[in-house]
């Protein structure tokens, strides 16, 4: 009996990003490709795809990939430079070859040994990357290579096509020969009866060979009598590059294809689902150990959700090598530790990844006799989750639900420096898995509620007659800020944290004023805002014979509206999540000036989505002025567009209003 293993599991995340590779033939280049310095099909390119062509042949135990590249631009050049990762234990590069020819048709081939760089080694794994670089590229240059990646005859592999590119694509061609159980003279067949099968990372059988896809259209797979899978694509356009969008993972054609013990997609997550609860729950095993920590950490007169606050401050205090660092084999024996296993092992250690820590909180929770289940969700960062794509690892992190008094309490003990009943971004309105009282399935998690993102800005600035200015800002932070800023301070020192938040005060500084952050309060408290006090100098206003002219909105003076100049969208726009921003400076104004005009009262609403709001007050000596920007939406999809951009170029406009100072008259008789 001859026992494949499949690598689909193992690999996916080594091809995504990179093409499974080529066998095709080198080609002459026409005089038209030779002398082509544009392209009217993809005008301003920087470079375009002339030929792609992809073949798998699982049976044979090799992926190729080939490519035909014209170069219009500098930074097309960067395509000169091929990156090859592959699973070093498993996979062989080989059979690379290149060669640039310039326009006047001279060739200049790949010469030398290319790099063979380490970019991943753990214990069970080497993810190794072939690194070449076609020479004497210019611009107006073909570039044209080809590769190959071979497996052991014992594995069996799947590919991913991925349709479309950073550049246009003119013509592509995919193909694919799965493994010999499932051509159409054996797809029928027992397969453990014939001896030669597949099994995935759990030793279950595989009985089918499932795809899926996001196409062009007018593009299908087509499938022929020996079992071959084909695609053919022209004329595909670049991967859209705009702002705010939504994971690439999420809209890009792109083509997967899988061995599977399931022959549908709700067989198949339905079989997922069971598995994963069942794992969860062994690994948050409450045992003694647990029981007795729990003890340790509560009270009996303890309500249940101070309990759970309670337990979730002791695992957050843990060592989160998600953000530190992992401990090596040799440590964990010199320690006399062990890989967590269980639940009790991270506590043990007292460290662990986020996905351990959560675990943990699942299994103390539980030990506190509190109804708690978890739920495992999609990185919105990274994508967004898909039912048809039959991949249980699209699924990155775990949440932990907590049933008190009849409600649903979502925490996110995993994320280092996440407040209680917080979930970072990432997380919210994330699709995937979760546990129930009566069974798993699939669920969305909650929402994060705009007005849980807050960041305050209130300055107070000291104006002289010529426009100089000193004063300080404080800006108060809560939610996802105040988050991203906590996780970078336990990556740098204070020094290293000081430098990376000046920088981001470049784009919110006028220009001719200097922002230096002085100090941070409650860096390490995150149930408390985040508070960054600020201080400023420089020139801010200009000043005429009679007047003196200052910006109306401090923190807007340089105008970044976003989309304001983009006039259509082609994808949804992702904001991350919903804020509120507020901004209050008072000016101290210089003796002898007063105001002669400002901002007016101003509210600007996109209903249901966001709205803005201005309210100025002035006294003698100063002038107060105070700017709200409350957006409540997350995500605004491309029909949506020009509302949500003719509302940002009201902002835009309002934001151009000037605080204008004139001399005071001179009494009579002076």
């Amino acid at each position: 009996m001859r026992n494949h293993k499949c690598l689909r599991c193992v690999v996916a995340f080594v091809l995504i990003g990179v093409p499974v590779l080529a066998k095709a033939q080198f080609q002459a280049p026409t005089d038209e490709e030779l002398k082509m310095t544009a392209d009217a099909k993809a005008p301003g390119a920087a470079a375009v795809y002339l030929n792609i062509e992809e073949i798998a042949d699982d049976p044979t135990h090799y992926q190729t990939f080939y490519a035909r590249i014209k170069v219009l631009t500098e930074k097309g050049k960067e395509l000169a430079t091929v990156e090859v990762p592959y699973l070093k234990s498993a996979f062989k590069v080989t059979e690379i070859k290149a060669r640039t020819i310039h326009s006047d048709g001279t060739v200049v081939p790949l010469v030398g040994k290319p790099e063979d760089l380490l970019i991943i080694k753990s214990t069970d794994r080497e993810i190794g990357r072939m690194v070449f670089t076609l020479p004497s590229v210019e611009v107006g240059c073909i570039l044209e290579y080809k590769y190959q990646l071979s497996y052991d005859d014992n594995l069996s592999s799947s590919p991913m096509w991925e349709i479309q590119r950073p550049y246009f694509v003119h013509k592509a061609h995919y193909m694919f020969t799965p493994f010999k159980a499932f051509m159409p003279n054996t797809r029928n067949n027992n397969l453990e009866a014939t001896g030669n099968y597949l099994t995935d990372a759990h030793g279950d059988v595989i009985n089918s060979l499932l795809w899926w896809h996001n196409l062009p259209k007018d593009a299908a797979i087509k499938t022929d009598l020996g079992g071959h899978f084909s695609l053919d694509v022209v004329d595909v356009p670049p991967a859209p590059d705009e702002e705010w969008m939504p994971p690439a993972n999420s809209y890009l054609y792109k083509v997967f294809f899988y061995y599977k013990n399931a022959f549908t997609a709700q067989e198949f997550w339905v079989h997922e689902a069971k598995r994963w609860s069942k794992e969860v729950d062994q690994f948050a095993e409450v045992s003694k150990a647990l029981r007795s920590a729990v003890a340790g950490l509560t009270a009996p007169t303890d309500s249940e959700i101070d309990k759970a606050k309670k337990l979730y401050a002791a695992v957050q205090a843990l060592d989160n090598t998600d953000y530190s660092r992992k401990k090596s084999e040799s440590e964990l024996k010199q320690l006399k530790l062990k890989e967590a296993k269980r639940a009790e092992d991270t506590w043990t250690q007292k460290s662990g990844t986020s996905e351990d820590i959560a675990m943990l909180y699942l299994a103390m929770a539980r030990a506190a006799g509190l109804q708690a289940y978890a739920m495992k969700v999609v990185d919105h960062d990274q994508g967004i989750f898909d039912v048809s794509y039959m991949n249980i690892n699209q699924l990155d992190d775990t949440l932990v639900i907590l049933s008190i008094g009849g409600n649903d309490i979502v925490v996110d003990p995993g994320e280092k420096m996440c407040p209680f009943q917080t979930v970072s971004w990432k997380h919210a309105s994330a699709g995937g898995l979760r546990q129930s009282a009566k069974e798993v399935g699939a669920a969305v998690s909650p929402e994060e509620t705009y007005t849980n993102n807050s960041t305050t800005r209130t300055g107070d600035i000291s104006v002289d007659a010529h426009g100089g200015i000193t004063g300080t800002v404080q800006i108060a932070m809560a939610g996802q800020e105040a988050l991203r800023w906590r996780q970078a301070a336990l990556q740098n020192d204070e020094t290293e944290l000081k430098k990376q938040f000046d920088h981001s005060l470049e784009t919110i500084m006028p220009e001719g004023v200097e922002g230096h952050v002085d100090h941070f309060a409650a860096l390490d408290q995150p149930n408390e805002k985040l508070v960054a006090t600020v201080t400023m100098k420089g020139t801010l206003g200009a000043a005429t014979s009679k007047r003196l002219l200052l910006p109306g909105f401090l923190f807007e003076a340089r105008g970044h509206q976003p989309f304001v100049s983009q006039e259509n969208r082609l994808e949804s726009v992702d904001m991350h999540y919903g804020e509120r921003l507020t901004d209050q400076v008072t000016y101290h104004l210089p003796a002898g000036l007063t105001v002669e005009s400002a901002p007016m009262a101003t509210t600007i609403p996109w209903t249901g989505h966001a709205a803005y709001i201005v309210k100025t007050a002035a006294s003698p000596g100063k002038i107060i002025i105070a700017r709200t920007l409350a957006r409540a939406f997350t995500l605004a999809k491309p029909e949506e567009y020009q509302d949500l951009r003719g509302f940002y170029q009201k902002i835009a406009t309002a934001d151009q209003a000037q605080v204008v100072l004139t001399a005071a008259p001179e009494a009579k008789g002076n």
